[in-house]
């Protein structure tokens, strides 16, 4: 388990993010570029160990009912991906998250919009904003979901796969 200051040197070391001391010592981290109402990307690090990374919707990640993820026992590179993944969801591209001692951090490759075909050559797009999936075929808005579950079940219904690059 990181220490709270290893988690806070990570957390700094994103450029997107502002360092903003709360109550009972703890440390949030907001992202004011947000293209969404959330600004915050780092909740609540304490040094107790405790501290939550917005993850809402993003796959493999467990959260909580406000969408957050604990972070208590990540380790570096876990936590430097959640919180570039984070930056993403919020409509920001994600710097390496370079660290003062010049480790660079692990980036997901998931991009901003996941295209779908089916096998008639359609293509659909898939992106995550304002806390929903929208579906768009071209600039045309198909359908959106509360959650990715949904959006995959329906694109799996109507003959569509994610669409390799």
């Amino acid at each position: 388990m990181l220490s709270f200051e290893e988690k806070l040197a990570i957390m700094q070391s994103f450029p997107e993010l502002q360092r903003k001391d709360v109550s009972l010592g703890r440390v949030n981290f907001h992202y004011d570029a947000s293209l969404t109402d959330k600004k915050n990307v780092g909740y609540h690090f304490h040094p107790n160990g405790n501290g939550y990374v917005y993850a809402v919707g993003l796959d493999g990640v467990e959260t909580d009912g406000k969408g957050f993820a604990n972070v208590r026992d990540y380790d570096e590179p876990q936590l430097r991906e959640l919180v570039a993944r984070s930056i993403r969801l919020l409509g920001g591209s994600a710097s390496s998250g370079k660290s003062d001692s010049g480790t660079a951090g692990t980036l997901d490759a998931e991009a901003e919009s996941e295209k779908w075909r089916n096998e008639d050559g359609d293509e659909l797009s898939l992106q995550f904003e304002d806390d929903m999936w929208y579906l768009f075929a071209g600039l045309n808005l198909e359908m959106a979901f509360e959650t990715r579950e949904e959006a995959e079940e329906y694109l799996a219904d109507e003959g569509f796969v994610i669409a390799g690059n």
